[in-house]
């Protein structure tokens, strides 16, 4: 059910974000006066198709869902008829041309404002960005940020949630920003701003920072009382119900949820003899944690999450939400903030300044479409934006057979006054298939190595 769940809204994402795209092609062709031939939603057989008139545009629906594609009349592609030759894409101005191809990664670009622009007014529920305990050593600690400090701003960018906070946060470290201004709240309602000084080795793996920076959410001490659990988890195997107490396991009295948790991390596959409390009735367990791998060790878990009250939930939680109106810039800006964090970490990447972990591939993008469908509507449309922006910037990067590549080659026609010729564009394009396809390569090993990791 889970693959099926992940499959089917990864499905759905990568089909609406790759149809805006070819539909920003099939947009401005026709307004320039090209014939479209096809536009199709989907790759290979064809399923349905319509068309108006036999000289019409043939709309069509394919068998593989993963994208689409835009089929111009073009004399470079087979023969064209006497009467289309004024229609053929190739036979357009440079400007026509240029704007024929640009306009897919731009409509990305223009369709990640709107689903930000729709997160900002529907507005979206997070935790409170308040720091938890920071330990020594760490970059929050040198810039004395301190336990209960509600994170207000980072560099100037308003963080109204936990996820927010550490989105901006990573990203500006990842940026190669070496001193970070991060404007806090304590307890007593005193704002101060801390400074946080990074190393250029600091913004290298998007991991070892995370552990570098030291910034842990509040979570006040919670009974170790079971919430949801999960189906075939050990907890349901166990026969633990929602409310139930853990008292105790294997003699050693729990008296918080971390505790609880602590033990079960150092406990994989072995059986732990509890103690539980039902319905005010002390009743003996048994309960054996899956082994589950964590980096080159192994940790147990039992696929239960802790209950947390109602009131306390909503004293930790927080609605960030904008008016239409003033949604309108703030979408802009966070496009644009991820625009370039993107372009940034691409080019570190390229000049060995950032891992290639920091690469995801078609499993990772699967996995974060189902997880962020599971969290709600909100998150799902915030995810279809991160990705509608990376489509968008990728598309724009001069490599032959991207979009990018037909862009740089107009720009030489630009300057030297005609077309780059055939032969030297087929064979940049063999070279930008085998980049893609290395890249690719790669891609895909990472998220295979993720999935054993």
């Amino acid at each position: 059910m889970d693959l099926l769940h992940t499959l089917f809204y990864f499905i759905v994402a990568i089909s609406v974000l790759v149809s805006f795209h070819e539909f920003g092609h099939f947009w401005v062709a026709r307004k320039a006066g090209v014939k479209v031939l096809r536009f199709s939603l989907g790759f290979g057989k064809i399923l349905w198709s319509y068309r108006k008139s036999p000289d019409s545009t043939e709309y069509v629906i394919s068998a593989i869902p993963l994208g689409g594609y835009v089929k111009m009349v073009d004399e470079r592609e087979g023969e064209v008829k006497q009467a289309d030759l004024p229609y053929a894409f190739n036979r357009q101005s440079l400007f026509a041309r240029t704007a024929i191809v640009a306009a897919g990664p731009v409509f990305n670009l223009v369709l990640a404002v709107v689903l930000f622009w729709s997160v900002l007014v529907i507005g979206e529920m997070g935790i409170k960005p308040i720091l938890g305990s920071v330990e020594q050593g760490t970059l929050a600690a040198d810039a004395n940020l301190a336990e209960g400090d509600e994170i207000i701003s980072v560099n100037g960018k308003t963080t109204p949630t936990w996820t927010e906070a550490m989105s901006v946060l990573v990203s500006a470290a990842l940026d190669g920003v070496h001193d970070i201004e991060v404007v806090v709240k304590n307890f007593d309602g005193q704002q101060n701003t801390r400074t946080l000084k990074l190393a250029d080795k600091d913004s290298e793996n998007p991991d070892v920072l995370y552990q570098r920076l030291g910034f842990k959410p509040w979570s006040p001490k919670l009974q170790p009382i079971i919430g949801k659990i999960l189906p075939d988890s050990a907890a349901l195997a166990a026969g633990l119900k929602e409310r139930d107490l853990i008292v105790s396991a294997d003699g050693t009295n729990i008296t918080d949820w971390m505790q609880w948790v602590d033990y079960i991390k150092s406990h994989p596959s072995v059986a732990i003899k509890l103690e539980i409390e039902r319905d005010g009735v002390r009743l003996p367990a048994t309960i054996t944690p899956k082994s589950v791998p964590v980096g080159k060790n192994t940790e147990g878990k039992v696929g239960a999450s802790v209950y947390v009250p109602e009131e306390l939930m909503r004293s930790v939680s927080v609605e960030y939400s904008l008016s239409p109106l003033a949604a309108i810039p703030v979408a802009f800006e966070t496009t644009y903030y991820y625009s370039v964090t993107s372009l940034k970490m691409m080019g570190k990447m390229l000049v060995g300044r950032a891992s290639v972990e920091n690469l995801s591939g078609p499993i990772s993008i699967a996995q974060y479409a189902g997880q962020s469908a599971t969290m709600g509507l909100v998150p799902f449309i915030k995810y279809m934006a991160l990705v509608s922006v990376s489509l968008g910037i990728l598309n724009l990067l001069p490599i032959p057979v991207l979009d990018g590549g037909h862009l740089m080659f107009f720009a030489l026609e630009g300057i030297k006054g005609s077309p780059v010729s055939e032969r030297a564009q087929i064979f940049f394009q063999q070279i930008g298939i085998a980049l893609l396809v290395s890249l690719m390569a790669l891609a895909m090993f990472l998220d295979v190595e993720r999935l054993f990791q």
